[in-house]
């Protein structure tokens, strides 16, 4: 009896540390690069039917601003975004050569398949065709880090959370 019960607290401590979130190492990370870019996104040979003109650059980034934002910025960098580096694994710069590295078509797959199990969702069925290729002739083109601001959801988050502090610092 006393063996199944040690054998049971091993393997829950087992499981359990198993369940602890740390960031992957160097070699972890390129494993996963690798294979994502050569194994697990499709769409490599599709090229993008929609030309790079200043206004599918602009509508892919009005799309953008309504549908990633919330997580990449306006800007694709992230900024503002409160959670960016505590996600797992945290969200990537999308101008970084390891994002940039995708051709036209994977980069389409991703936003229409998400990554799994990342935090990128899949945008099948709420983006057509059309939007997400846009939205690569954005990514193509993104905006220098911070020129955007950041999305209006944190900036109203940040501005009560200052007013807050505001508050208790007159208060004492």
């Amino acid at each position: 009896m006393n063996t199944i019960r040690i054998t049971m607290v091993i393997g829950c401590a087992m499981i359990l540390s198993g369940c602890r979130v740390s960031k992957p190492g160097a070699m972890e990370s390129e494993m996963a690069k690798y294979v994502k870019h050569k194994i697990t996104v499709g769409g490599k040979n599709t090229p993008n039917p929609i030309a790079a003109t200043p206004e599918n650059i602009k509508d892919g980034q009005e799309h953008f601003g309504h549908h990633c934002g919330i997580c990449h910025g306006l800007d694709g960098e992230a900024t503002g975004v409160p959670f960016a580096q505590k996600m797992s694994p945290p969200i990537p710069s999308l101008s970084s050569s390891d994002v940039q590295e995708y051709k036209d078509g994977q980069l389409k797959w991703i936003i229409e398949n998400g990554i799994n199990p990342s935090g990128m969702p899949s945008w099948k069925g709420i983006l057509d065709d059309e939007e997400m290729w846009t939205l690569v002739n954005f990514m193509r083109h993104l905006p220098p880090k911070g020129s955007l601001g950041i999305p209006e959801v944190y900036k109203k988050e940040q501005e009560e959370h200052q007013h807050m502090h505001m508050h208790e610092k007159d208060s004492k």
